[in-house]
């Protein structure tokens, strides 16, 4: 497959992938980027305002045991633009024919890391057959609105000031440690592209419709879940710019409510399990954990039904 020019809504401009191919899936080129042989295939979701590479600290672990896919949706990265924020059904469909075009066959264990959750489900919902397991990653719930105080519901959501520039600046310490063991260049051009406003702006448009993707799940919820291995993990550290925002008090709330949330979701099914990254905070957790997080895949590939 012939390597394009990218031209990503968050890639600076003139900027090429440093890794990966492009596929073209209903006229749009998306970026895949695969490792590893055998199956089942893992494929990772990202956060909203988060890029494939931000997970490639655990695509080389995992490649090292099964095939595993990093990939930017479609209006992200090094993908091509696309208007936000979109349907779970869009962005799911989009993927399936994104996987298909690439030759990576089915069934899938998928991970989704936060707003990632969303899409896992929904995926979940429309695609059974070609899923062989499932990894909430912090990952975002239907049912948030039942297990967080009122001041941390779906609809107060939009009332949180987004980070502007000054406080972007401030972060490139945290930035920088995130991506430490990143290869070089890769490294450079990741730090770079999340201090950039555009990259805050891509996020926000995504994160935007969570309360239309949580009644787009529940109105599907007839479908259920498929009888697959599931794990879902949920941190207990603090995110920076959480204390500028939220109160101590309501930060630990916030946690005991993700915890309780993703035990109902593990108990309501007949292979699920729930597992807390003690430490792990939302955006970092994958690196925070990274060696919790690659068991849990590991012990959902080999839970998988051959």
């Amino acid at each position: 497959m012939m390597h394009h020019e990218t031209n990503g809504l968050l890639a600076a401009p003139g900027a090429e992938a440093p890794l990966g191919h492009h596929y073209e899936v209903d006229g749009r080129r998306l970026l895949l980027h695969q490792s590893g042989t055998g199956g089942p295939s893992v494929v990772i979701l990202p956060g909203a305002g988060f890029t494939g590479l931000d997970y490639l600290n655990l695509h080389e672990r995992v490649s090292a045991f099964t095939s595993c896919v990093l990939y930017d949706r479609a209006g992200t990265g090094w993908s091509d633009r696309v208007a936000l924020p979109r349907t779970a059904a869009e962005v799911v469909t989009e993927l399936r024919g994104l996987l298909r075009a690439a030759g990576v066959p089915a069934p899938y264990v998928l991970v989704g890391h936060s707003l990632g959750g969303a899409y896992i489900h929904r995926f979940a919902q429309m695609f059974p057959e070609d899923v062989a397991g499932l990894l909430w990653l912090e990952g975002f719930h239907a049912a948030w609105n039942d297990h967080m105080p009122e001041e941390l519901h779906l609809e107060a959501q939009s009332d949180l000031p987004e980070l502007d520039e000054d406080m972007l600046a401030g972060m490139r310490d945290w930035v920088e440690g995130m991506y430490a063991r990143w290869p070089d260049g890769i490294r450079e051009l990741l730090i770079e592209e999340r201090l950039r406003p555009d990259w805050v702006r891509v996020g926000a448009r995504e994160r935007s419709s969570m309360i239309e993707l949580a009644t787009e799940l529940r109105t599907h919820a007839h479908a259920g879940l498929p009888d697959v291995p599931l794990i879902a993990c949920s941190g207990t550290g603090l995110d920076p710019g959480q204390d500028v925002f939220l109160s101590e008090e309501l930060i630990g709330r916030l946690n005991g409510g993700k915890q309780a949330m993703d035990r109902a979701l593990a108990d309501s099914v007949p292979r699920g399990e729930y597992r807390v990254l003690d430490g792990a905070s939302h955006s970092t957790v994958h690196i925070d954990r990274t060696d919790d997080v690659v068991r849990a895949i590991h012990d959902l590939v080999e839970r998988a039904d051959r």
